[in-house]
């Protein structure tokens, strides 16, 4: 995968060495169920917003839920402090998506938390590149720019991230057998809504005029293959990668191939190279959110209105019927 590589540096980990260490110490008497506080509740670390929101969901009043990732920031450039690992050893559980943040996998592989929730190991990831689909008008390529590798995007496609949810679920109750059946109700509750906004999907995106969309980066490739549809993303897997001149022609062929009316860009990173390409081939703008974060531009207030938003743009920009 083309993420950046972050990784935590020597000083930091050896910085907190003691800190975690006397951290650990203290808590080892602690059950599996009960926070260190002793307030009774599960304390889970999230690596950033769509984790974060899965733990809320299914804990319910039963867990106190901290995301390594503050609002804004977006997520593939968290670099952990030597402060979040200390709260990170000193947590019940830690539910991350492995790849997606090297600095987190690190440190989780590096803790002593007992209970650590791999959400990517809760479902199949696929490799995908600039373009995710089998829609698109033939034209030149130049995909060996973007060679890919497995998505992390999961949460996109509400199946997958239903998947994902059933085993937070699961691991949950292992953890704080306590509130078993709290959690079970409340993993039922959030994968029937799952289900619901997948079917939205399905029926809304099912008669389009057009099939292909433009993003800023390769986000969206489960979601297009869910729901029959090409994504052409400017970037690849990383938002930050800076796209070639010949990627940007191309994508303007494309465009006029296809018949695409609009060029897509996101709330977390800079939109001007889509304005750019949108300017250039005569196209249109606007949001479609990777939910990496909710800040005050989102279009919603959380997981599942920002996506009943982006359904609702994909539909505008492909010609619902």
């Amino acid at each position: 995968m083309n993420v950046r590589r972050r990784l935590i540096s020597t000083a930091a980990l050896t910085g907190v060495t003691a800190l975690t260490l006397t951290a650990t110490s203290a808590c080892s008497s602690e059950t599996a169920a009960g926070a260190k506080d002793g307030s009774g509740t599960l304390d889970v670390v999230a690596s950033f917003y769509p984790m974060a929101f899965l733990a809320e969901q299914i804990g319910g009043k039963h867990v106190h839920v901290t995301s390594l990732t503050r609002p804004g920031q977006e997520p593939h450039d968290l670099e952990i402090s030597g402060q979040q690992i200390v709260q990170l050893e000193k947590s019940d559980a830690v539910l991350y998506l492995k790849d997606l943040q090297p600095s987190v996998d690190k440190a989780v592989e590096q803790s002593g938390v007992k209970t650590k929730i791999d959400a990517a190991s809760l479902t199949s990831l696929e490799e995908h590149g600039n373009e995710v689909g089998g829609h698109a008008a033939a034209h030149d390529t130049h995909q060996g720019e973007e060679e890919g590798g497995k998505d992390p995007h999961i949460w996109l496609d509400p199946v997958k991230y239903a998947e994902v949810a059933k085993g937070v679920g699961t691991a949950f109750e292992k953890a704080d057998p306590d509130h078993a059946d709290t959690y079970r109700k409340n993993t039922d509750a959030l994968v029937k809504k799952l289900d619901d906004l997948n079917v939205q999907y399905t029926e809304g995106l099912k008669n389009t005029k057009d099939k292909v969309f433009i993003t800023t980066h390769a986000a969206f490739g489960y979601l297009a293959e869910r729901y029959g549809l090409t994504e052409e993303a400017i970037s690849g897997l990383d938002p930050e990668s800076e796209p070639s001149a010949a990627r940007v022609k191309d994508l303007e062929k494309m465009a006029k191939a296809d018949g695409v009316s609009t060029v897509f860009y996101e709330t977390l990173v800079s939109d001007k190279t889509a304005k750019t390409i949108a300017k250039d081939a005569g196209l249109k703008t606007d949001v479609l959110d990777p939910i990496e974060g909710i800040v005050k531009e989102s279009r919603g207030e959380d997981y599942f209105q920002v996506m009943e938003s982006n359904l609702k743009a994909l539909q505008t920009a492909l010609g619902a019927k």
